[in-house]
């Protein structure tokens, strides 16, 4: 008997990626930094969050759609821009088609595998992601194609130092897949036929190249190419951002928000939206969990940009929890990322039902009518839970 394809949780998605993925594309998912405290308290801090249900009163009609940065969402939840290296054939475009069945926007790796015009062509509602990479000549190279290609907003990830080493090991990781590495690396791939499998009815293998980090005529770099010369690249100052804000012109998200000064300065940058986030825990371990931090820059700033959160959000009532703190949304990364290689784009899909029916189930034993409604009343938060850094 075939197991039923639909899955009821993001836990259950899991398991299933870890059973279907080889273990170094698992891995490579799973991520975090030396002791993967940050990843573990990202999303364990939701559960010290408790709900203050209402016994009579609740609303047979629900809204739960937002508009984020001007463009319209079904669900205040986002796609966090991530590479899906090798996780499935289709990749981002799978993710995107997903998100545009669903309603929700897509955000878009400028690592990722698949080109920013195969990606908007399958969602007309898409963020563009870039690092501070390179030269500026070549970064404005790549926001003019992101804006021909039909990207309505820009993502600016600039939280990231680069930590290195895990307690539990780091997967390996080739830079190209050929033939004598496939062959070394056949034992753990042939452990999982199915991911094999969906790969081979395509024709081909992961190719570990980043089609939008390309400048020029020339050909798409590999991952490890690309991440080389991020890792060689000067880091930005905040003119420097004011300078990408300037250069797109259009919606702006400032991604890896972790302090209120930090948050101020983004709002004197000009930046449409920031999210608070620590990089999904894989930046410096330690740092507090990114719904500890929410509060603190949300009533620093949320009257002047949009604050979103990423990291940790695993449920429904997660995301009901964080807009009660002063999110206007929350971004998913590794939850769609399960789904995705647990079931391709129909998993995302899933996914993003498991997020709806959650929140939807949050807003009612609430009492609400819909999402803008919540708000801290709505909660139990233990005493010293929210952390504000930088707010002295």
């Amino acid at each position: 008997m075939s197991r039923n394809p639909w899955f009821e949780s993001v836990a259950e998605a899991e398991r299933r990626a870890k059973r279907r993925l080889p273990a170094m594309v698992y891995g490579a998912l799973v991520a975090g930094s030396e002791r993967g405290r940050t990843l573990e308290t990202n999303r364990d801090a939701f559960a010290e969050l408790g709900f203050a249900p209402v016994v009579a009163g609740h609303k047979a009609d629900r809204d739960l759609a937002t508009t984020i940065m001007g463009i319209e969402s079904s669900l205040p939840v986002l796609i966090s821009p991530t590479g899906v290296q090798a996780v499935d054939p289709e990749g981002e475009v799978a993710v995107a088609r997903a998100a545009a069945n669903r309603g929700v926007i897509m955000g878009l790796s400028s690592f990722a595998s698949r080109s920013v015009e195969d990606v908007c062509a399958a969602n007309p509602n898409v963020l563009f992601q870039m690092y501070w990479c390179g030269s500026r000549e070549a970064m404005s190279e790549r926001m003019e194609r992101a804006r021909k290609a039909g990207a309505r907003g820009l993502i600016a990830t600039l939280d990231w130092s680069f930590s290195h080493g895990r307690d539990w090991g780091s997967p390996t990781i080739p830079e190209r897949i050929d033939v004598r590495t496939a062959l070394r690396l056949s034992p753990g791939v042939l452990a999982r036929p199915g991911w094999l499998w969906r790969f081979a009815r395509t024709g081909k293998l992961p190719d570990l190249t980043v089609p939008n980090m390309t400048v020029g005529d020339g050909p798409a770099p590999t991952f490890f190419g690309a991440y080389g010369e991020w890792m060689q690249t000067p880091p930005p100052t905040w003119e420097d951002v004011a300078w990408l804000r300037e250069e797109w012109g259009g919606p702006f998200l400032l991604k890896g928000v972790a302090r209120v000064d930090d948050a101020r300065r983004a709002v004197d940058a000009g930046v449409t939206a920031l999210s608070v986030s620590n990089h999904g825990g894989n930046n410096l371990d330690t740092t507090p969990a990114a719904i500890r931090l929410l509060p603190s820059v949300a009533e620093a700033v949320g009257d002047q940009v949009e604050v979103l959160l990423d990291g940790g959000v695993r449920r429904g009532g997660d995301v009901a929890k964080a807009l009660a703190l002063g999110a206007r949304a929350v971004l998913v990364g590794r939850a769609y990322l399960w789904g995705l290689a647990a079931n391709g784009q129909a998993g995302v899909e899933n996914v993003l039902d498991v997020l709806r029916g959650g929140l939807d189930s949050a807003v009612l034993g609430l009492g609400h009518s819909g999402v803008a409604e919540l708000s801290p009343a709505d909660l139990h938060v233990p005493p010293g839970f929210a952390v504000a850094l930088g707010a002295g």
